[in-house]
């Protein structure tokens, strides 16, 4: 964990928002010289707290228009099961975000697709012939009320 103090959140929070932001542009708003500024950003970056910079993409924008939440129940909870299930999911493309849970369920996925046939496709070609999957409980997202990639750090953007 890295400890952060407010300027950190401050900065972490406009990265988060727009990390096209240049380096002096993060200085004026957050009240620092450039140099200071830097070696935060520097700091924070080999610290982990920033693992990476993306475009995030409007799945509808580019043919995407169906997102499906499965919870998914192994048979058995192997060592070698949960591995390859694991591995299965990070080369998924389809799989946009997978977390092992609590609960009846041991894994909640959500899957991004053209459409409902694509989705059959993946379960039936890739998901159900691992061999292991017991259950897949789908349910098709009607609209999306909110989507953010930002984490909430207790601070507000100068």
């Amino acid at each position: 964990m890295v400890e952060l103090d407010a300027t950190d959140r401050r900065i972490l929070t406009l990265v988060q928002d727009d990390a096209t932001l240049s380096t002096a542009e993060i200085a004026d708003r957050v009240g620092l010289s450039l140099s200071p500024c830097w070696r935060r950003l520097k700091r924070l970056r080999e610290a982990g707290a920033i693992a990476g910079q993306v475009a995030i993409l409007d799945p509808k924008a580019v043919g995407l228009t169906v997102t499906v939440f499965a919870s998914v129940t192994l048979t058995a909870h192997s060592a070698e099961n949960v591995a390859a299930f694991d591995a299965f999911v990070r080369a998924a493309p389809e799989v946009t975000e997978c977390n092992a849970v609590t609960g009846d369920r041991d894994y909640m996925l959500k899957i991004v697709v053209a459409d409902i046939e694509a989705y059959e496709r993946f379960v039936s070609q890739n998901l159900l012939p691992l061999g292991f999957i017991g259950a897949i409980n789908s349910r098709f997202a009607l609209r999306r009320v909110k989507y953010s990639t930002a984490l909430p750090l207790g601070t507000e953007a100068a």
